[in-house]
């Protein structure tokens, strides 16, 4: 298949996708789609009876490269309607690892390549179901793709990879007494224990040097009738760190704070961690790969420095639960804006074939 034909494609492929945009856990259409062009390019694959996505491979060989898609979409509201949203490029990521796959099957490659569909990156636990089925066993080296916003890279240029940070949300319930609003002493206010939340999360201090952030994202608190002082909140925190340790760091800081807020009230206050995604550890050497495939494929002139950013992303459990793994995520420059997650998320679509291309050479080099 020639070049022209490659592009029309992963066009078409990115359509697709971007109009059939489904949720986490639940991508049933999009499993099915990919599994129709794997089938018409006739390349074996994987599926599993309780997990939505799929694993495919060509080549034959001892040594064994990764490439990982993620295939969830967002759940947003788009002009005033919630629906099912494709904000974060998930559907230009599986076009450019499916354009990959075919500039790859055009040369013949001397090992084996493995292609990791997964799902529900945006749960922060898909990568983990898919290390769970045995998607990285053998592999050596493992890249992935993702189209970054305009701030951090421009249209045509391509950075070796991207240092995410780490992330979690905690998810919280306060328990007190309701009381009449003119009677405030006969309850525990929930809202009193919200609000002194609220500041003692600036109280938590690390190293100024160290990026890192925690911040109430969730409260839930009082009913229809306004003269009910509310014993009862829910609450949620979304925490970020650039280092995995930091994150640590915060986690014990504010465990211990709601402690003490339960025992100031005197109210009980319970919570659960969820969805970490840990901070990157990025493989010098697979980086340096992927470098030098940038320069080979579209010119040094569009090679960028490493990004830097506080987003998140499962992807990086591959390596901290496989530490040998080396593994890299290249940054794709699409003058994308206003942002990943806006709900009117648009960017430059020639940025796909720069991306299949540069991933393919990259898997090629491993």
């Amino acid at each position: 298949m020639d070049q022209k034909n490659i592009e029309s494609r992963i066009l078409e492929w990115f359509e697709h996708f971007h109009t059939h945009p489904e949720v986490s856990w639940k991508e049933y259409k999009t499993t099915e789609k990919i599994a129709i062009i794997l089938d018409e390019l006739g390349v074996s694959y994987k599926r599993f009876d309780d997990l939505t996505g799929l694993v495919a491979e060509i080549g034959s060989g001892e040594q064994v490269i990764a490439v990982r898609a993620d295939i969830d979409a967002l759940w947003q509201q788009v002009d005033g309607e919630w629906k099912a949203n494709h904000s974060c490029g998930h559907d230009a990521n599986m076009s450019m690892v499916l354009g990959a796959l075919l500039y790859i099957m055009g040369r013949d490659p001397s090992k084996r390549i493995r292609f990791i569909f997964q799902p529900a990156e945006e749960k922060g636990n898909g990568a983990l179901s898919m290390i769970e089925r045995g998607a990285i066993e053998d592999v050596t080296h493992l890249f992935g793709v993702h189209l970054r916003p305009m701030e951090e890279l421009p249209l045509d240029k391509v950075a070796p990879s991207i240092h995410h940070g780490a992330g979690m949300f905690l998810e919280g319930k306060i328990l007190g007494i309701d009381a009449h609003g003119a009677r405030p002493h006969q309850g525990k206010n929930a809202i009193d224990v919200i609000a002194a939340l609220h500041q003692i999360l600036k109280t938590i201090y690390v190293s100024p040097f160290e990026p890192h952030s925690a911040k109430l994202t969730k409260i839930i608190a009082g009913g229809e009738n306004l003269n009910i002082i509310p014993g009862s909140a829910e609450f949620a925190i979304d925490l970020r760190a650039q280092k995995n340790h930091v994150l640590q760091q915060l986690q014990e800081s504010i465990e211990e704070k709601l402690l003490g807020l339960k025992n100031l009230f005197g109210v009980e206050i319970t919570w659960e961690w969820l969805d970490l995604a840990p901070g990157a550890e990025v493989s010098s050497e697979a980086e340096a790969i992927a470098a030098q495939a940038i320069i080979d494929t579209i010119g040094e002139a569009s090679l960028a420095s490493p990004v830097i950013t506080s987003g998140s992303d499962d992807f990086h459990f591959y390596s901290v639960k496989k530490p040998e793994l080396r593994a890299t995520m290249i940054g794709v420059g699409a003058d994308l804006a206003p942002g990943l997650h806006h709900p009117k998320m648009s960017f430059d679509h020639s940025a796909l074939k720069i991306g299949a291309k540069v991933l393919a050479e990259t898997v090629l080099r491993a």
